[in-house]
């Protein structure tokens, strides 16, 4: 039997923010498992940690979609670090992903990571593509979209107001469409986002990797908040409120600059058991 835990992440209360599945021991689990195992959990992302290949690090994530794995996501490597920390492991840690070793702190319940992974301009979707996608039309984009990443690629729209956002309503034909097209995205995943300054209101779907909507997508607020520090010219620090449309509110706060990318949120335990075999 495999001990799991289940962590709400970016958020401070039970219930709200992004569930996460963490197998804290995986060694025993075969590698032809993993994959159903996180198609069980059926959460946005399953983390299975394994001892560092690195003597001198904290652990090595593997994280799984229940479609895919992938080798970078927010809200895993958030969660992990806080369970982490929980178990004697921290403050200060630095943890294995397959986009490279990150370093991270945890204390109390919040948690950080920095990534210095240099971002990627991938593609410049359609608007009339990705309006189809996000469930709207092109005048209520605010900009035009663009597929980027920080190790995860997203494509990001900004819109006009909140009241678009909310009233967004997905068209997995056109997700489809998108992912042929565009085969660097993976899924098409799409975040959509209202800029007011240093607050983000963001949406993110991705219907084609089980994800109808995400709570909470750390990597993508990270890669926003570098292609928002390339667009003004500077540093920023944004806090992302995501999941508020779908009943699970989530906080992300976010830095971008010259030493990279920092992601913060708390996180807190909801559920523990046993995988039988």
């Amino acid at each position: 039997m495999t001990d799991y835990l289940v962590y709400d992440v970016f958020t401070a209360r039970r219930h709200g923010g992004n569930p996460l599945a963490i197998l804290p021991d995986a060694r025993a689990l075969p590698e032809d498992e993993l994959q159903a195992i996180a198609r069980e959990f059926n959460l946005s992302e399953t983390v299975f940690l394994y001892p560092p290949e690195n003597p001198a690090h904290t652990a090595r994530l593997r994280i799984f979609t229940p479609t895919m794995e992938v080798p970078f996501a927010g809200h895993p490597t958030i969660g992990a670090a806080a369970m982490l920390a929980e178990a004697g492991l921290g403050p200060d840690m630095v943890l294995e992903l397959g986009i490279g070793p990150l370093a991270a702190r945890a204390a109390g319940g919040r948690a950080s990571f920095t990534t210095s992974a240099p971002l990627q301009r991938l593609a410049s979707p359609p608007p009339a593509l990705v309006a189809r996608a996000l469930g709207t039309t092109p005048d209520r984009l605010a900009g035009a979209p663009e597929m980027a990443s920080l190790g995860l690629a997203f494509t990001f729209t900004e819109l006009a107001d909140r009241a678009t956002l909310a009233a967004l309503a997905p068209d997995p034909a056109a997700f489809r469409e998108g992912a042929a097209a565009f085969p660097a995205s993976l899924d098409f995943a799409q975040y959509a986002f209202v800029d007011a300054g240093d607050r983000i209101h963001a949406r993110m779907f991705a219907p084609l990797d089980n994800i109808p909507e995400d709570p909470a997508t750390g990597s993508a607020a990270a890669t926003l908040a570098a292609l928002l520090a390339d667009r003004r010219g500077g540093p920023v620090a944004l806090t992302v409120h995501q999941g508020d449309d779908m009943g699970r509110p989530s906080v992300i706060e976010v830095e971008a600059g010259p030493g990279g990318v920092t992601v913060a949120g708390q996180a807190v335990r909801v559920m523990e058991g046993r995988l039988l075999r």
